[in-house]
């Protein structure tokens, strides 16, 4: 089995809804994401030869996916009142919403999900809230 990896970091605000302590709190982070692909196979093609897939594609799709949620708050849906997102919005605030709380665990699911939507044989994703406090998701 072959395995390749990269990462790609994002800054975003979140909150848990619903949670008592600290992190109930707006807050924000500089996220890493940390992507493995896994293939038994390599590729025949000329310019791929030997490879499962290039980098440099691997890197940008995980980039796109990422970037999607730099410099956001993360929510989950129904969390803030109706007049506080309008507020929000009127301000200009980009505000994404999932039905599930962003925590590094579900961050973990969320993004292995993404990626194996761009057809790739996902091995794993590792998120990182902090340098030192990541959640891995895997199938």
């Amino acid at each position: 089995m072959y395995s390749l990896t990269t990462s790609h970091s994002f800054d975003a605000a979140h909150f848990l809804y619903g949670y008592e302590g600290k992190c109930s709190n707006i807050h924000g982070h500089r996220w890493k994401v940390v992507l493995e692909v896994c293939t038994e196979e390599l590729s025949e093609d000329a310019q791929t030869r030997g490879m499962y897939v290039d980098f440099s594609d691997l890197k940008s799709d995980l980039k796109e996916k990422v970037n999607e949620l730099d410099h956001c708050l993360i929510i989950e849906t129904g969390s803030l009142k109706p007049k506080t997102m309008e507020a929000l919005g009127e301000e200009g605030f980009r505000i994404l919403q999932f039905d599930f709380r962003p925590t590094a665990e579900n961050m973990a699911k969320y993004f292995f999900e993404q990626m194996k939507g761009c057809g790739y044989q996902v091995k794993q994703v590792t998120v990182y809230e902090t340098p030192s406090n990541a959640a891995t998701y895997s199938e």
